[in-house]
């Protein structure tokens, strides 16, 4: 079974959270966190900034770590690690297909990718 570790950004502006919806593969159409995989040689931080910047070409600021999760899904194993961070700069969607900010009230009125409903649920807990 293959393994995928990966970060994702919780990122915050005022009372919303950035919600993005992916543009392609097995779970285009879904909505998710934005993030990636930890390439080698790269802390979590690094992994996350890098991604933040491919996906979304915006600079993020780290504010804290939020949670680890593990997801089992048909054909992987996925290891996750989640930062709520902030934004430093503009953001433009270069990957995904649309992008949301959303209330904790809003949460659930997107159909997130699995895994990412445990973040949802830490997020209507913790905000």
């Amino acid at each position: 079974m293959k393994k995928l570790h990966v970060v994702a950004a919780i990122i915050k502006k005022d009372d919303k959270i950035l919600a993005t919806q992916r543009g392609y593969g097995e779970f285009k159409g879904l909505w998710e966190f934005p993030g990636g995989k930890i390439e080698n040689g790269e802390s979590k931080k690094e992994a996350l900034i890098r991604e933040i910047k491919e996906e979304l070409n915006a600079d993020i600021k780290i504010d804290k770590f939020a949670l680890d999760l593990e997801w089992q899904y048909p054909d992987f194993y996925l290891y996750m690690s989640c930062y709520e961070c902030s934004l430093e700069s503009d953001l433009k969607l270069l990957e995904h297909m649309d992008g949301k900010w959303l209330s904790k009230d809003e949460l659930d009125s997107v159909q997130w990718i699995e895994a990412d409903i445990k973040v949802v649920n830490y997020l209507k807990e913790n905000l």
